[in-house]
């Protein structure tokens, strides 16, 4: 079984700065995932094209089942508001989403509210400090039918905020309590692995540098378990023709 997480920049690449859908249709052909978490994920969104680009990665990787979550609604550039999962059809939309090859039992979303205060932050780009701002977030579980018994599966993308995305980190983990096990949850943290397994209290089986694309420094994206799930080789940092992020893809199975 093969486990990936994403995130796929709304599918834009950093060469040409256009969004192709062909581009990404390919890109997760080649990850040929089982079990696939993408974060940064447009739906109706004009800089996307208007694609559906969680239907887009459905059908090129043969998902039996998909769904797309959105954390935030209406357009970038104009008025984003947190979403509530009862927008109306075709309204542009943005956040993550879980896709498998393996039949879904039930599905679970979490939503994790922003911190509300401004945080002075240090930016690497213009070496000077600037005021971020918090958006919402969101995780995406399911129960799968897999080819080993029930699992579930966990999708999120946490805030860049240092100490608030570990409070998210918290507040998840402990929702996801009782789940049926084995758990695995990944996504784009926004926080090294070390961290990642002290805050969730989770195994970590995937360990490969993934961002910045072009010359991985740092893992900012994970795949975490709890209970008889263990990887069967090793993980791999894929370069992609689109993101800032490598994708991470790990080979496992029960143990």
């Amino acid at each position: 079984m093969r486990i990936a997480t994403f995130n796929i920049l709304h599918g834009r690449s950093l060469e040409d700065g256009r969004v192709d859908v062909e581009r990404l249709a390919d890109a997760v052909k080649r990850l040929d995932a089982d079990v696939l978490g993408l974060q940064e994920v447009d739906r109706d969104q004009p800089r996307s094209l208007g694609a559906d680009l969680t239907a887009v990665a459905a059908e090129a990787m043969g998902a039996v089942d998909s769904q797309f979550v959105a954390a935030l609604s209406g357009t970038p550039g104009g008025t984003w508001m947190a979403a509530t999962g009862e927008e109306q059809p075709g309204s542009a939309s943005y956040g993550i989403a879980l896709l498998s090859r393996y039949p879904v039992v039930s599905w679970r979303v979490v939503r994790l509210p922003p911190l509300r205060a401004s945080v002075p932050l240090w930016s690497p780009m213009t070496r000077r400090p600037f005021l971020a701002r918090d958006e919402p977030r969101v995780a995406v579980a399911a129960v799968l039918e897999g080819p080993f018994g029930q699992f579930t599966v966990c999708n999120t993308h946490l805030s860049f905020i240092p100490g608030w995305n570990a409070t998210q980190l918290r507040r998840l983990v402990r929702s996801l309590t009782g789940t049926r096990e084995p758990l695995v949850l990944m996504g784009d943290l926004n926080m090294q692995q070390k961290q990642a397994a002290r805050v969730s209290g989770l195994r970590p089986i995937a360990t490969a540098a993934t961002f910045p694309a072009s010359h991985p420094r740092r893992q900012l994206d994970h795949v975490l378990v709890r209970g008889g799930l263990r990887a069967t080789g090793p993980a791999e940092a894929v370069p992609l023709p689109l993101s800032d992020h490598r994708a991470l893809v790990v080979p496992c199975g029960p143990g």
